[in-house]
């Protein structure tokens, strides 16, 4: 487990933010020059209390919502996206312990989290099974009391630096490969093994690398019921990965064209600039109309999922699949548009106060990110049981 440096929690969301953006911005350039895991921005949530900012009050967590969520993942991806990324898919694993893990599970992991303690990461990545979410090959074993763990996963995000997992996997004996099952593993009770290296083209901090994790887990860890993983995607794992992810998109794109904004209105940036110009206009525009856009679908997207409703009939699936697909899109597209505006100067190269070059590899991966393909081709079904064309 990670050491949890001594400094008393700051509540305040704002507050907090800010602090872990200050050490972000710090190190960011290194980050990405080095492919190095945030660790500086992630002990700066440990200290403020982010890493429980979905944890409900009586566990000694911050009690936010999936607003908040959303407000904190633009906030952070604005200096880094992979910082954002990381914040997000936390999250997303901290709300599916919330809502799914028994009694017992939740009194002891949710307090840890609250209290920084526990990073989370996501083991939902397998070998020959593509981007297919609800199969697993690898089995548990053991007894309903001790669940033996032995499961290779070609991309964990932050695995190497989280405390614990959660880890999709297939039930026992002769179970179908959609009889998947999620479980909770400590640090301390599996063998984490990397088994590569991490050098990709943007997304450099994410620090996804390759992992085997063996070990055993008491039978309590099963969060949901054995089996039944396919109702946490459909309701915790798919809509708020949807919606972390695209508000991590846009906090990029956003920080993007701020810093733009502000290069081109400062002394220097109004002699070597035409801010007449309207081809200048026109293509600023045209970015700000972009992220407009996503923000309107991210904003309604998340008043529907906040709204209890169920999120399985076809117009709420399209609609978070739409929001994912066109947030990939429009986000990256708008940054390319950026650099079309200021020139290679600024938005190609990398020592640029823009930081044009790094938003557009990153963003680069968004659609990538369980493909927009795979996403496509379910929304082309989904479509056809919706004659009506109605609308969540």
């Amino acid at each position: 487990m990670t050491a949890v440096p001594e400094r008393p929690r700051e509540p305040d969301l704002t507050n907090a933010l800010a602090r872990v953006r200050e050490v972000t911005e710090a190190h960011v350039v290194r980050t990405d020059r080095e492919a190095a895991f945030p660790v500086e921005a992630l002990d700066e949530m440990r200290r403020t209390g982010l890493l429980g900012l979905l944890v409900p009050v009586e566990y000694g967590g911050l009690g936010g919502t999936v607003r908040d969520l959303v407000v904190a993942a633009q906030s952070l991806s604005r200096g880094d996206m992979s910082v954002g990324m990381i914040f997000a898919m936390h999250c997303q694993q901290t709300a599916a312990v919330v809502r799914y893990a028994d009694d017992r599970l939740r009194k002891e992991l949710l307090p840890r989290i609250a209290a920084g303690e526990v990073y989370l990461a996501s083991v939902t990545t397998e070998a020959g099974k593509g981007g297919h979410l609800l199969t697993a090959r690898a089995r548990l074993a053991g007894t309903a009391d001790r669940l033996e763990i032995d499961r290779f996963a070609p991309i964990v995000t932050g695995g190497a630096y989280a405390d614990g997992f959660l880890i999709t996997m297939r039930g026992p004996g002769d179970a179908a490969d959609t009889d998947v099952s999620l479980v909770y593993a400590d640090r301390e009770q599996v063998e984490v093994t990397g088994s590569g290296d991490w050098d990709p083209m943007g997304m450099r901090a994410s620090h996804s690398v390759p992992l085997r994790l063996a070990g055993s887990v008491p039978g309590h860890h099963v969060v949901g019921a054995p089996g039944r993983f396919r109702e946490i995607a459909g309701t915790v794992f798919g809509p708020l990965a949807h919606v972390g992810w695209s508000a991590v998109w846009l906090g990029t794109a956003a920080g993007a064209l701020s810093r733009v904004l502000g290069l081109l209105r400062s002394p220097a940036g109004r002699e070597r600039f035409d801010l007449g110009s309207e081809l200048l206009l026109t293509r600023l525009s045209r970015a700000r109309q972009r992220l407009d856009t996503v923000h309107a679908l991210l904003a309604h997207t998340v008043e529907v999922v906040e709204s209890g409703e169920d999120l399985s009939r076809p117009s709420r699936q399209l609609l978070l699949n739409s929001l994912k697909i066109t947030a990939s899109e429009e986000c990256l597209a708008a940054v390319d548009g950026l650099v079309e505006a200021v020139g290679l100067r600024h938005g190609y190269l990398k020592d640029s106060p823009t930081r044009l070059e790094l938003a557009l590899r990153d963003l680069r991966s968004a659609a990538l990110n369980y493909s927009n393909d795979r996403l496509h081709l379910a929304d082309g079904r989904l479509a056809l049981l919706d004659r009506g064309v109605t609308f969540a």
